[in-house]
């Protein structure tokens, strides 16, 4: 008996699907991550930047419910990319208590040289599926998540 056919059909297919996932995000987070650091930074502080990049200025706490990171953490990547000048932190006009980050002209330039680079080194990773397949693939995912999300 295979190690794949121990708990019965629905099982087994269950185990074996979560493993290929699993290990295709192993592989594909690590492809990622060795492109981000090409550019001297750590995947948090890229996350930051393309989050700041794309939806524009925001609290920390924004940022870290936009990135799944504990409010600690972001604020020691915010703090990194402030000394390295590419973000800022200024206080909102609506409520002086409330501090906004935001790329700086330093940070915008960066985003917007890297994140096209990245972008297209995360299209040559997925072009081992065609579009057809890449759009069926992307439906099927959300759909799991969204369906994992109510049980």
């Amino acid at each position: 008996m295979k190690s794949t056919e121990k708990y019965g059909k629905e099982i087994d297919l269950a185990l074996s699907l979560w493993v290929k996932l699993v290990r295709s995000h192993s592989v594909f987070t690590k492809k990622s991550i060795e492109d981000i650091r090409r550019y001297g930074l750590t995947e948090p502080q890229f996350g930051a930047l393309e989050c700041l990049g794309h939806l524009g200025p925001m609290t920390i706490g924004t940022l870290c419910s936009k990135q799944l990171v504990s409010g600690g953490n972001m604020t020691l990547v915010v703090d990194n990319l402030e000394k390295e000048g590419l973000v800022e932190r200024i206080h909102s006009k609506e409520d002086r208590r409330t501090i906004i980050v935001q790329l700086t002209t330093k940070g915008r330039e960066l985003f917007d040289k890297i994140f096209i680079q990245h972008a297209t080194r995360i299209k040559e990773l997925v072009s081992v599926l065609d579009v057809k397949e890449q759009t069926q693939l992307s439906s099927l995912l959300k759909k799991l998540g969204f369906g994992i999300k109510e049980k």
